[in-house]
């Protein structure tokens, strides 16, 4: 097709209306303690202030993009943005928990609208030659956000109060509907009967999976709170999965799974977002209660990274038209694998300079590995199905990361417990938090030392794990992707109907 004469400034909204959620989601980590202390929530406020906008985001990722498909990509994110804008203020302005979990799920809509029609446009607008440009700036902005989002945060609620974190949304919402009706063409698949039994099953279905992932660290694996989860999950997916194949107007095309670079950058993709999820969670405690780092040092910690992903994004893209996917992306994950080599070394002496040296090599592997996937996986998928296909990588992504925050957690604490002494405090054997209180509250140094030292066992312990899954992740890579020999890695998508912007 044509190349759009605007492609690069509708590059630039989408990778504002991405970034918007992302730093959304960060810049709630360093909020929580103002939060807590202001509306008097407890911890169980807390924990659904989080987890309903998870929730609600990856339950209805699948059918926003196949909404998308149907009835215009440009016209479900702007829908989307207003929405999440809206939802921002409420959540903004809120006096109560209530009220601010009510807002968190409102933006949860909002950015399931949003995020798999930024990258369906995207993959419409540009073509084969200059997609992976755009889809390494696109992933390069989630690491900007990832950095970004504690140190900002920070700085709002150092200066205002924490509702500015939700208030900053508002202006870059209004801007990005603006941009997009100005600039954007309107894109969608041909016209296919809505699957509302397919929609149903699948926002149960992976609401129910994620809920089992969220409770299983704190209640366990055979509790029956994750149980019952499970159970609704395994029950929606699986017939989520038959209502596909029996229908004539599949939500999702499961033959696109038939396709090796689509499988090979699936799997891959969820077994590295599953160690990257668990090193973000891992890291940043780490520098917290080991190397005393504030909230806001510990998003600046996260720099090397950033720039190494940014920089790294941009030579990955010129030299993908020249290396094979599987190889670029392979490369990637190994680099990642040697960074969370690096990270397993670590010992309490060691500072933070060790710290950047891996950060700095996460940063080359994540740069040059991951857009190749997301490329590769997303070249894979016919142009009608832009929309449903973006809610595909995003799903992955998402329920990769959950699982390994999850999974990961897990092999933090109990490694943790298991490297406490057994005369230790009750409460210090399980959370070194509560390690380090006792010990500022008794002046029983021994306790803090002992807990920084266990910590440090169990942080070397998930890093090889997680490491181990980046191993596995370039393994399939080499195995699966070898449809197709360049940069995209398949054949190339079919042609999108596209609309002129009105």
């Amino acid at each position: 097709m044509d190349r759009h004469p605007r492609r690069w400034l509708i590059l630039i909204v989408l990778c504002l209306s991405s970034l918007v959620l992302v730093i959304d989601n960060m810049v709630l980590t360093v909020s929580i303690p103002p939060i807590a202390e202001d509306l008097k929530a407890g911890a169980q406020d807390i924990q659904w202030i989080i987890d309903s906008y998870i929730l609600v985001f990856a339950g209805l990722l699948l059918t926003s993009g196949s909404l998308s498909d149907r009835f215009g990509r440009r016209k479900v994110m702007i829908i989307g943005l207003a929405l999440f804008g809206a939802a921002s203020l409420v959540a903004a302005v809120a006096d109560s928990p209530g009220q601010l979990i009510a807002g968190r799920v409102l933006m949860g809509v909002g950015g399931a609208l949003v995020m798999p029609s930024t990258l369906s446009i995207l993959i419409t607008v540009f073509d084969d030659e200059e997609r992976p440009k755009a889809i390494a700036a696109w992933s390069a902005v989630a690491m900007v956000g990832l950095v970004g989002g504690p140190v900002l945060g920070g700085a709002l609620i150092a200066h205002f109060w924490w509702g500015a974190v939700f208030l900053l949304n508002v202006p870059v919402a209004v801007v990005a509907i603006l941009a997009a009706v100005l600039l954007m063409p309107e894109s969608k698949g041909p016209w296919r009967r809505p699957d509302l039994p397919g929609m149903l099953l699948s926002m149960v279905g992976m609401t129910a999976l994620v809920w089992s992932i969220i409770v299983l660290p704190r209640d366990g694996f055979t509790d029956v709170n994750t149980l019952g989860a499970l159970a609704v999950a395994v029950a929606a997916l699986t017939g989520f999965a038959v209502r596909q194949v029996r229908t004539d107007s599949p939500m999702v095309p499961l033959m696109l799974f038939r396709n090796r670079v689509f499988t090979g950058a699936s799997f891959s993709l969820v077994l590295l977002t599953f160690a990257t999820g668990g090193l973000m969670l891992v890291l940043t405690q780490y520098v917290q209660f080991v190397l005393d780092f504030s909230p806001t040092d510990t998003g600046l910690a996260f720099i090397p990274l950033a720039i190494a992903s940014l920089l790294f994004n941009a030579i990955g893209a010129a030299i993908g038209k020249k290396v094979p996917a599987r190889v670029l992306t392979s490369v990637g994950m190994l680099i990642i694998a040697a960074g969370f080599a690096l990270l397993a070394t670590l010992s309490v002496g060691d500072g933070f300079a060790k710290v950047a040296v891996a950060m700095l090599v996460l940063g080359i592997g994540s740069g040059l590995g991951m857009p190749a996937a997301a490329n590769a996986l997303m070249g894979a998928i016919p142009g009608e199905h832009a929309g449903v296909g973006s809610a595909l990588n995003d799903t992955i992504q998402q329920s990769g990361a959950a699982l390994g925050v999850a999974v990961l957690g897990t092999v933090l604490s109990s490694t943790y417990t298991g490297a406490m002494a057994a005369d230790a405090p009750e409460p210090a054997r399980h959370a070194i938090t509560d390690a380090l209180a006792a010990s500022a509250a008794t002046g029983d140094h021994a306790l803090a030392a002992a807990a920084r030292e266990a910590f440090n066992t169990a942080t070397s312990t998930t890093f090889t794990a997680g490491g181990a899954a980046v191993l596995v992740a370039a393994a399939l890579t080499l195995v699966l992707m070898r449809d197709g020999a360049k940069g995209g890695g398949a054949e190339a998508p079919a042609e999108p109907a596209v609309e002129a912007a009105g």
